[in-house]
């Protein structure tokens, strides 16, 4: 008796030291993040505690100043359209991985998630000098392909992630019915695997959306990001329209996260319901 309550009592213990620690360790990531909330709230002209006053003008400045408003344009415009080329291509090349058969079939799928294990700023060199050979530097055209290639590498592997629970036999079962590949694909397939699809989706925009370094050598002014627009401010003179332009950017962070969030929930549902069923 005495045994099992000492194990207890360790157990318990132990069980509270790693929640401690991980919300010391939480903490600590995020709360240097977070102090960018206040900051951006504060009716002076420097960043500096405490707070002078609240004020809501540095937003008001982010979304009347071209400088901000153009760099937010862009990098919706930039995110969207690298989410349609990297979604479209990471999807097929999962779906081809997926069916295929073959000996290189693994370095084929190294191939494809290399960008993640790469150095971004090896890649961005590499880039660079290979996008000046196309005179794609400095141009919409190379930023997107540029994104696209860092975007795919999270369409691939959230696809193909979701693509294990997929049943082939629901695909030969339509097919036998009559069905095109396309037809088969579209009605059935496709359906179940939205939720991996939508997920690799918002990987890709906010992948784009947040990136700094490839912008840095491939962009050129015209197409100055968000993200590079607060590097800008930062190295030239620090505004407290910086910290609103960030506090904006992690909302959209966020947001998308979240409707990450709610697409796995909703994936994990319809595998498991699938499961049931078979």
């Amino acid at each position: 008796m005495t045994r099992s309550f000492g194990d207890t009592i360790l157990a318990t213990g132990t069980r509270v030291g790693l929640r401690v620690f991980t919300g010391v360790v939480l903490a600590y990531l995020v709360l240097p993040i977070l102090v960018v909330v206040p900051l951006s709230f504060t009716s002076g002209q420097l960043l500096v505690f405490p707070l002078p006053g609240l004020s809501l003008q540095w937003y008001a400045d982010f979304f009347s100043n071209p400088l901000w408003t153009v760099a937010l344009r862009n990098s919706v415009a930039i995110g969207l359209t690298t989410t349609a080329l990297a979604t479209t291509i990471g999807t097929m090349a999962a779906l081809g991985l997926h069916n295929a058969k073959f000996r290189m079939k693994p370095l084929v799928m190294a191939l494809l998630v290399t960008p993640l294990a790469a150095p971004v700023v090896i890649v961005a060199v590499a880039m660079f000098y290979f996008f000046a050979t196309l005179n794609l530097v400095g141009t919409y055209a190379g930023v997107i392909l540029a994104h696209t290639i860092l975007a795919l590498p999270f369409v691939v592997v959230t696809v193909s992630a979701t693509l294990q629970s997929y049943d082939p036999n629901m695909t030969r079962a339509g097919a036998s019915l009559g069905g095109s590949p396309i037809y088969v694909f579209r009605t059935i397939t496709l359906p179940i695997i939205a939720p991996g699809i939508a997920s690799g989706a918002l990987f890709a925009f906010v992948t784009s959306f947040d990136e700094i370094v490839i912008a840095l050598f491939v962009a050129s002014p015209q197409q100055r990001t968000l993200p590079r627009q607060i590097f800008s401010g930062v190295s030239e003179s620090i505004s407290p329209t910086i910290m609103a332009a960030a506090v904006i950017l992690l909302a959209v962070s966020l947001a998308l996260m979240g409707v990450m969030e709610l697409l796995r929930r909703r994936s994990e549902r319809l595998t498991g319901g699938i499961n049931k069923q078979r």
